[in-house]
């Protein structure tokens, strides 16, 4: 166990060491581009076409809702917005500090380690934003080359939306990086960081190449489209999207089962009111495969509950709380994930599961006090870029902000957990102290020392 943790020390203070005059840099103010103007005929289209099919078939359950306002080719929010940063409409963590993405590639390498240093290691990200994370992510795996060695590295996203891949190709490889030859191709766009290594874009997570993988999912399963229930003295029955004799939209209880309220509701629940993501147990489930044949990990961090809230359907405009119903295609919908729900479907699979574990733990236990306190001592002339990194730390610790409101979840194989084999058994009569090292702890989820 010394061993494994003194590993995970030397990691953090490599990472301690180098860039702090980067890190003093990034703590002033960061300009990003503005989020698209509001567009009224799209958005009036995009109720247009709502009323239209809901007239025509009947009333939508909140899950169609949010796949037609959120990723219609045509008139999507994702499509059609940039959503992220100060004048979008909400803020992300790797857009708040660089930090955060530096702790995340410690987490990489250190899982990487814990694997027992395979000679492939693909990163894979769902929804990467503007990319910020994976280029922190990536700027620590460069300084911590040597613990890497010839380790072949490469990098996978999957993305929808055209606009953000071509952002995320901005920051990651710069000019070096091009479009497929035909939209039907699994990988739509690919190129390599000025390092060499070589990113891909993918609209599915089964176009990603099997093998050893590291999966980072950030903010991701929180729009994924959800299914509303309500219980009712005549049991389940869910919560749909109609329209009134005005032609506006409304939340509406269909009077009989469903095929969602007859198969998505566990026997055990005991809320009155539940939210369902399908799709994201889908996606965990296949991610636990894939963990369990190829090997590696995935990281699952978001808003959310260990299955005890309710109604948590909201949308974000501005950085504003904006009603769901409202100007359908303007505004960002989202609902806290339920991890218990991730865990069971996950343990189907029969992968280990750690967490969830707020964020201010994870980050304390990856030594993220450790890192200000260097990025605060490179900055100590300049009291401006000094407030700004305090302030970056309280919102990503805070328990107000997002210190214990944002999750982290942890799928691993269960041989990652598992002591390596005993050494043979020595000869009758003479008796050895069994000294078969530890495994690596999990980064993030066991405190490290720095002493």
């Amino acid at each position: 166990m010394m061993i494994a943790l003194t590993r995970l020390h030397g990691l953090s203070r490599a990472l301690g060491s180098f860039s702090s005059l980067r890190g003093c840099r990034a703590a002033q103010h960061v300009m990003y581009l503005s989020s698209s103007q509001e567009d009224s005929k799209t958005h009036a289209r995009m109720l247009r076409h709502l009323v239209t099919k809901i007239k025509s078939t009947g009333p939508i359950s909140v899950a169609e809702y949010m796949r037609e306002v959120l990723t219609n080719p045509v008139t999507g929010y994702y499509v059609n917005n940039d959503m992220l940063g100060p004048d979008g409409d909400f803020i992300t963590s790797p857009e708040i500090s660089q930090i955060f993405g530096e702790l995340l590639g410690v987490w990489c390498v250190s899982e990487w380690m814990g694997a027992g240093r395979p000679g492939s290691l693909q990163l894979v990200e769902f929804g990467p934003g503007r990319g910020s994370l994976m280029n922190d992510i990536l700027r620590v795996l460069g300084q911590l080359r040597s613990a890497l060695g010839r380790t072949e590295v490469s990098v996978h996203l999957v993305e929808v939306s055209p606009r953000l891949s071509q952002v995320q190709a901005g920051l990651l490889t710069g000019e070096q990086s091009r479009p497929a030859a035909s939209e039907d191709q699994a990988v739509y766009r690919h190129g390599a960081t000025p390092a060499g290594v070589p990113v891909s874009w993918y609209r599915h997570l089964d176009d990603v190449p099997r093998g050893f993988s590291l999966f980072l999912a950030h903010e991701f399963f929180d729009a994924l489209p959800i299914h509303k229930f309500q219980r009712t003295p005549r049991g389940w029955r869910e919560v749909m999207v109609d329209v009134d004799p005005e032609d506006r939209l409304r939340f509406v209880i269909i009077p009989a089962p469903t095929l969602a309220s007859s198969t998505l509701i566990q026997v055990d629940e005991r809320r009155d009111h539940v939210e369902v993501c399908p799709g994201g147990g889908v996606i965990v489930q296949q991610l636990a495969n894939r963990i369990a044949e190829d090997g590696g990990a995935a990281l699952i961090a978001d808003y959310g509950h260990d299955g005890t809230k309710t109604d948590t359907f909201r949308g974000f405009k501005g950085h504003r709380l904006h009603p769901v119903l409202e100007a359908p295609g303007s505004a960002d919908l989202t609902a806290d994930v339920d991890f218990s729900y991730l865990r069971k479907m996950a343990a189907r699979r029969g992968v280990a599961c750690l967490g969830p574990l707020p964020q201010r733990d994870f980050l304390k236990n990856m030594g993220v006090d450790t890192r200000m306190q260097v990025l605060l001592s490179a900055c100590k002339d300049d009291p401006p870029a000094r407030a700004q990194l305090l302030h970056s730390y309280e919102l990503l610790t805070g328990p107000a902000h997002m210190g214990l409101r944002f999750h982290f979840l942890c799928l691993l194989a269960q041989s990652r957990l598992a002591p390596p084999p005993a050494t043979p058994r020595p000869p009758q009569g003479l008796k050895m102290e069994d000294k078969r090292p530890a495994p690596l702890p999990v980064a993030g989820f066991s405190e490290l020392s720095f002493s």
